[in-house]
């Protein structure tokens, strides 16, 4: 005898899921925009990477490589004008500390829109994954109730372990029963003659 269950989806989980496919909407939209802020930002302001440096030498920097690379090349010439001395190590009438004092900033500025791109380039990945959990959540809640058949128990015990046969009726060869032999205790010799008892 077996039974039926009826297998229904969890409650909420169709909501949740569009809360995380929303989610990961906004934030895919939300890192493509500051990506775009923040390009738009370095173009306008017209700065080139060196002739010298050891790459994108010559290409306008409006991404993260090249405002890298255009720091890279700052943080190499202020160097050279101070001697191989930063601006901490200077003395305060030294005339090269302003310039090296005004490459720092410029260089700080280059890595801080670097930084911007890897945020927007985080945030991006997560709205990704969200979209991606989302569509799995609503998925699996809109599916239709499953009827998942089990097995029962019959009215001679449970179907599922097999019987046991007891001692009395086995099953297969049966072993055969020992043979048992005696053997008869010596009886004392007799001597062919009868005592008799004396009248």
């Amino acid at each position: 005898m077996s039974s039926t269950v009826t297998v229904r989806p969890a409650k909420g989980v169709r909501g949740i899921g569009m809360v995380t496919l929303l989610a990961g909407i906004l934030l895919v939209l939300a890192g493509v925009a500051v990506w775009i802020v923040v390009a738009m930002t370095l173009s306008d302001e017209k700065i080139t990477v060196a002739d010298d440096a050891s790459m994108f030498a010559g290409q306008q920097v409006a991404g993260p490589f090249t405002a890298y690379a255009q720091a890279e090349v700052i943080d190499q010439h202020a160097l050279e004008a101070s001697g191989g001395a930063t601006y901490a190590e200077l003395d305060r009438d030294d005339p090269t500390r302003e310039t090296v004092m005004n490459a720092s900033f410029l260089r700080a500025s280059l890595f801080t829109s670097v930084v911007a791109f890897g945020v927007c380039a985080l945030v991006v990945g997560l709205g990704l994954l969200f979209i991606l959990v989302g569509a799995a959540l609503r998925r699996l809640a809109g599916g239709p109730a499953v009827a998942v058949e089990t097995p029962g128990r019959s009215s001679h015990g449970d179907l599922s372990t097999p019987p046991r046969h007891s001692a009395e009726s086995p099953v297969g060869h049966a072993t055969p029963p020992e043979r048992h032999t005696t053997r008869p205790t010596d009886a004392p010799p007799s001597s062919g003659r009868t005592d008799t008892p004396n009248a």
